[in-house]
């Protein structure tokens, strides 16, 4: 067996990062997705209207509230959540379709969305959860104000809902303090790598580790019985 073309086949899992506004979630994961193969980014759906930065169908689709409502009520959304006075949701076939092909799924969500993805029974198994903090709560104020996207209304808001939001921390498996980007991204990393690893997400691992103890029996075996020049062991 070339031990060099072994790769196990495992499950996709759903990696989620949630954040208060400004902590720089959005950042982490556009980093993870350009350096990490098998991973694809959840595209939610919202009725907020699109910031000039945007571009429909990569950052979100941009859909109208009847449309939303249409989706949720008819199950097409894993999720869905009121935030800022606006609808988010994941579409639920792309995730499933690609979780069945073995591929990683990146969710940029809060707490809310998070919240009804860890009900569902059948996705906790494979479900993934990162809780990114800022180091100061006034550096939200400041990011959110550099990033000049909303208008002080809308900052204020924001401010407003990232206290109610830091205090739902517990519900997450990892809580990570974004100070500095160049030390958080790999601690990102490290623990999707770490999470692709476990155990019961290897598909065919017992088998896989039944055949190599079948095979160290057969060499035991055959070691136990052979002589050297056919003289009898331990006889010079």
């Amino acid at each position: 067996m070339n031990s060099g073309s072994i790769r196990l086949a495992r499950r996709g899992l759903m990696f989620v990062l949630s954040s208060p506004s400004g902590a720089g979630k959005s950042t982490l994961a556009r980093l993870l997705l350009s350096e990490e193969e098998d991973l694809i980014l959840s595209i939610s759906v919202t009725t907020r209207v699109r910031r000039a930065s945007e571009v429909d169908g990569q950052h979100y689709h941009f859909i109208d509230v009847s449309t939303f409502t249409r989706m949720r009520d008819h199950g097409e959304l894993l999720e869905s959540a009121e935030v800022h006075g606006n609808h988010y949701g994941t579409p639920r076939k792309p995730v499933e379709r690609a979780l069945a092909e073995g591929r990683d799924v990146l969710f940029d969500i809060d707490w809310q969305g998070t919240e009804q993805l860890s009900r569902n029974e059948e996705l906790t198994v494979d479900l993934v959860r990162i809780f990114v903090l800022p180091p100061k709560f006034r550096e939200l104020k400041g990011r959110l104000e550099r990033r000049a996207e909303d208008s002080p209304e809308t900052i204020k808001r924001r401010l407003a809902n990232a206290r109610d939001e830091i205090g739902k921390w517990t519900q997450y498996d990892y809580v990570l303090v974004n100070e500095d980007l160049g030390e958080s991204f790999p601690m990102v990393r490290a623990i999707l790598k770490a999470e692709r690893l476990r155990r019961e997400r290897v598909v065919g691992l017992g088998e896989f580790v039944d055949g190599l103890l079948k095979e160290a029996d057969e060499a035991l075996s055959g070691a136990g019985s052979g002589t050297a020049g056919g003289e009898e062991p331990g006889k010079p």
